[in-house]
């Protein structure tokens, strides 16, 4: 039986409130749990005591093989229970292939009317200076 440490979601409509709960990972998300282990109110303020975990039961947990979520990772990595690698995407901030394209292409067009224009003003000097030859 594959367990998962996870949020079940509790609260009204527009009011969350999430349960941290271990459940087998077929079960629903509000559905059949085997313990409950803490709480998340994301309407608290993050100063505040936003998380609360049953650091015992979760150690418990984790040693027979229970999976975190990456949200509930995320708390127990605050509260110093589990360790969460930090995750490096580098080629998240670059622009897409279209838009490297397009980039491409204007930066083609600014060049040739830069030309256009260098071209334009020699033009003139060039006539004046075979005029007064």
């Amino acid at each position: 039986m594959a367990l998962k440490i996870r949020l079940a979601r509790a609260g009204s409509k527009k009011r969350p409130y999430y349960h941290v709960v271990v459940a087998d990972a077929r079960s629903p998300r509000d559905g059949r749990f085997i313990e409950s282990l803490g709480s998340w109110n994301p309407l608290l303020p993050k100063d505040g005591e936003r998380v609360k975990v049953d650091a015992d039961r979760v150690k418990h947990w984790l040693s027979h093989g229970a999976q975190p979520t990456d949200r509930v990772l995320r708390f127990l990595d605050e509260a110093g229970l589990a360790k969460r690698d930090a995750r490096s995407n580098p080629k998240k901030a670059e622009p897409g292939k279209k838009a490297q394209e397009r980039a491409a292409l204007l930066k083609k067009a600014q060049e040739d009317a830069a030309a256009a224009v260098a071209a334009a003003a020699a033009a003139p000097a060039e006539a004046e200076a075979a005029t007064a030859e």
